[in-house]
């Protein structure tokens, strides 16, 4: 296994240090687990472990296939990402993502100044394509585990619905926006919209590029923030939701 880049272990241990260090009310810790159904049948989990604590935040998170999807294919993707949070915003300064795709696997580092990707790497290395977008021009951007997890994690209510984040994975540029605030008898219901923006194959544009879904909160346990507890689109090969254990 390929070492990880001394840089890459020190933006880890600062995020995670500045975390430790803050008081505890400043803190918010999340456990997000969800099922991944499509055409009704469970064929995924998406796990998410984050905090954010006073200026900081850690995240690390599993996406992988199970029960028969996973016996057809094994796909697994842990990522593990940290960065400065101020004001609802999160910047990200180290992100990590691991992959395996039946035999194959690789590893993908970015490493972030000043809220853009100063660094990627790709193990094995990655022959560019004419399509990559260039890091340098992704100011503002955070990765797709950041994303996730702003969108995933407990929020007050009138942060419901209202966030929106542009993403880069190291090649590709795309887009999560949540609106349009309804509420329900439980909580409250958003309309969203994931978007590809460049960087994708021409195939993957011309099939589609705009993936509208349905975000569902429940109010917590304790009544005081919401939750994500399902979220409803239309995929490539059919309805899918992610539905919160």
């Amino acid at each position: 296994m390929t070492a990880v880049p001394t840089r890459t272990l020190s933006a880890f241990a600062t995020g995670l240090a500045l975390l430790a260090a803050q008081p505890a009310l400043a803190d918010q810790s999340d456990r997000i687990v969800f099922d991944v159904v499509l055409k009704g049948i469970k064929a995924g989990e998406l796990a998410i472990d984050g905090k954010i604590a006073g200026g900081s935040y850690a995240a690390n998170g599993v996406v992988k296939t199970t029960g028969l999807a996973g016996m057809i294919k094994k796909i697994r993707y842990d990522a593990i990402a940290s960065g400065s949070f101020a004001k609802g915003r999160f910047t990200p300064r180290a992100v990590e993502v691991a992959s395996q795709r039946g035999d194959d696997s690789s590893k993908n580092t970015m490493i972030y100044k000043n809220g853009t990707p100063a660094s990627v790497s790709h193990e094995p290395p990655r022959a560019p394509r004419a399509t990559d977008v260039d890091p340098a021009k992704q100011g503002g951007t955070i990765d797709p585990l950041t994303a996730l997890y702003a969108v995933l994690r407990d929020v007050d209510r009138d942060e419901a619905c209202t966030l929106k984040v542009t993403m880069f994975d190291g090649v590709r540029r795309s887009q999560v926006a949540l609106s349009a605030p309804q509420p329900t008898e439980k909580g409250v219901t958003c309309t969203g919209e994931y978007r590809r923006i460049a960087g994708f194959k021409e195939k993957e544009m011309a099939e589609k590029t705009r993936f509208p879904f349905t975000l569902t909160y429940a109010p917590t346990g304790d009544g005081t923030r919401l939750r994500v507890v399902d979220i409803t689109t239309d995929t490539i090969i059919g309805q899918g939701h992610l539905i919160r254990q």
